[in-house]
């Protein structure tokens, strides 16, 4: 079988989740969960395993695949909960890239109060409700109306 779309991994460690930050140009991009594209002959669990790898530097074991949608662009997003140890996560790079044209600018242990609420929105459609002290904080949030401010 024949996959498309992106693969990527949900590492969480003390309530915190492994986040990558993106730039391009002068333009910084949000945090998202380290993955990419998946290539010709890989399953989304080797892509997932491999970007990690590649991102951050760490070697990771699937635990469990946490969620499989599509997004607005028919695009098939794979995640996949990872473990992966006691290892320290370092900036790595896209090996598809030249050296001078990279565009992964950080790597970060964030806590869901340090991530802007788009990119948490992205956590929960990508499974985080799947695991279980993230599903436990949601539900002693309030029954509030919150929404972004509209500029």
């Amino acid at each position: 079988m024949e996959y498309r779309g992106r693969a990527q991994c949900l590492a969480i460690r003390d309530n915190k989740i492994l986040m990558v930050k993106h730039k391009h140009s002068e333009n910084e991009w949000n945090h998202c969960l380290p993955g990419g594209g998946i290539e010709k002959g890989e399953t989304p669990e080797q892509a997932a395993i491999r970007e990690l790898q590649e991102e951050c530097l760490v070697s990771g074991k699937i635990i469990k695949k946490i969620s499989e949608y599509v997004d607005s662009f028919d695009f098939c997003i794979y995640t996949f909960q990872a473990d992966i140890g006691e290892q320290i996560p370092m900036l790595g790079k896209d090996p598809e890239l030249p050296e001078n044209n990279q565009i992964l600018a950080e790597v970060q242990w964030l806590s869901l109060n340090e991530i802007c609420e788009r990119d948490r929105a992205f956590l929960w459609a990508a499974g985080l409700l799947c695991i279980g002290q993230f599903g436990e904080e949601l539900l002693s949030w309030s029954n509030d109306i919150s929404y972004p401010i509209k500029r």
